[in-house]
């Protein structure tokens, strides 16, 4: 698998630190297409300990928020590493969004998000 962006290159791109970075890995990226990449969920995650404790779940708003820091990669490889240092992106949104089978311990949460249009305020 070839990584396109370690940690070095996503924190260098994102604001977010542990324990809220949510993405680990990027293995594709397509510009101003596609990104592909992932996030190995550890029994050890700060989340697990109350969600739920006896069937632990990754929480859906962190499944989204890890989706959410994905594309913001995506936009910010786009526009260049001196400007992302001076842009931020937030999470304005889903629609439609259902969860198929829930996220646990030892999976690695594969994720992939496509640029669609551009919307300007």
């Amino acid at each position: 698998m070839t990584v396109v962006m370690d940690y070095q290159k996503i924190t260098d791109l994102l604001p977010h630190r542990y324990p809220f970075l949510l993405v680990d890995r990027v293995t594709e990226l397509e510009k101003k297409q596609r990104i592909v990449g992932y996030k190995n969920v550890s029994a050890n995650e700060p989340f697990f300990g109350g969600h739920f404790p006896k069937h632990p779940i990754m929480p859906g708003v962190l499944i989204l928020e890890s989706l959410a820091q994905l594309a913001g990669l995506l936009g910010l490889d786009a526009i260049g590493k001196e400007d992302a240092k001076n842009t931020v992106y937030y999470f304005a949104g889903a629609d439609g969004v259902r969860f198929k089978k829930p996220v646990i311990p030892g999976d690695r949460l594969e994720m992939e998000v496509r640029y669609l249009n551009a919307v300007s305020y």
